[in-house]
């Protein structure tokens, strides 16, 4: 699929895609629509700031977002500690932008062909083109970082994306290390995922005008929400079904990544039982999943890490009692809700 056309079969924008969102999810994000479609629509016009051949490459990678969730958390810290500005639009754009920079590159390294539903950049244009797009995309974030009036923001990214990649590049490293700890698992997930969280909830809520306790408290809450959210997402790889995921179960092990479900066996594990899951992840075939899953549950590793998703779902909402009673701060408990009944329904029959 080298020759594909970067100007076909591109995604709607995400402002039209709003309309197919889960029920409960609009509930969430009702308070900020209009703020949404905001930086939806600078989102696309970031693509015209790109030189002319590489435009079409950035509009496919701009073009497919999902719940738009940091932009989310963006608006309602803002909500729930001050007021909503246009700067605030601006700085949902760069942490987008970040965002989707970073699945680019997870796409080259984990080989991946789909995501949400649709060939990635990687498998249509090939390793080295993507890339050089995503490297674009971080560079772009970076100048419009620049563009506030003091240096805050742009230290604020820049740290955020030295703490993303370097959370990628640790986990790489751990790759198919069985003496992989449930301590240095929750490191990588707080660097890797949680940070930006973190950062989307930490700029909303100053940009929007909040105290001191207020960042600190939305902050803790972006962390805990980030680590609940990438535990739920690995459980996801396993437990889920393959139209919600939108790609093949199976692929965390199919690059040897040893996430929350896997930790449980090996530490609760029989000698043989671990011996036969560490076969399975060193030789990995899309046949053993089933296998594997019977092992999961002979030691509850489907319910416990629901379990820990929910713990950290409480974390978050312990965050925000020092938060005055607002619509956005209601919002945010919602948000926590909706994770907590999606990370249910994992591996439920429909």
């Amino acid at each position: 699929m080298l020759d594909a056309d970067p100007r076909a079969g591109v995604a709607p924008a995400a402002l039209a895609s709003l309309s197919g969102l889960n029920p409960a999810w609009k509930e969430v994000i009702e308070p900020v629509k209009p703020f949404i479609e905001q930086v939806a629509s600078r989102l696309e016009e970031q693509v015209e700031t790109f030189d002319p051949e590489i435009a079409p490459y950035a509009r496919y990678a701009l073009t497919n977002q999902g719940k738009q969730l940091r932009p989310v958390l963006v608006a309602l810290s803002a909500g729930a500690t001050g007021k909503i500005n246009d700067s605030l639009v601006t700085a949902a754009v760069i942490i987008e932008m970040v965002h989707l920079a970073t699945l680019v590159h997870d796409d080259v390294m984990d080989e991946a062909e789909m995501r949400r539903q649709r060939p990635t950049l990687a498998a249509n244009w090939g390793n080295h083109i993507s890339v050089l797009v995503g490297d674009c995309l971080f560079a772009n974030a970076l100048r419009l970082a620049a563009s506030f009036p003091t240096p805050e923001v742009c230290r604020a990214v820049a740290s955020a994306t030295n703490t993303v990649c370097s959370g990628e590049i640790l986990q790489t490293h751990q790759r198919r290390n069985f003496e992989f700890t449930r301590a240095e698992y929750f490191k990588v997930l707080e660097m890797k995922t949680a940070e930006l969280f973190a950062l989307s909830c930490d700029l909303g809520a100053g940009l929007g005008g909040a105290s001191p306790g207020g960042r600190a408290a939305l902050r803790k809450y972006g962390l805990a929400l980030g680590t609940a959210y990438q535990i739920y997402d690995d459980c996801l790889d396993l437990f889920g079904s393959e139209r919600t995921v939108g790609k093949s179960l199976g692929t965390d092990l199919a690059n040897g990544k040893l996430t929350m479900p896997i930790l449980i066996l090996l530490e609760q594990g029989s000698g043989s039982d671990q011996a036969q899951l560490r076969e399975y992840i060193q030789q990995w075939k899309p046949r053993f999943l089933p296998r594997f899953l019977e092992l999961l549950d002979k030691y509850d590793a489907p319910n416990a890490s629901r379990g820990i998703v929910h713990h950290y779902l409480e974390i978050a909402r312990q965050s925000l009692k020092s938060l005055p009673e607002s619509v956005s701060r209601t919002a945010l408990i919602r948000l926590t809700e909706f994770l907590a009944q999606q990370t249910d329904t994992l591996g439920v029959p429909s």
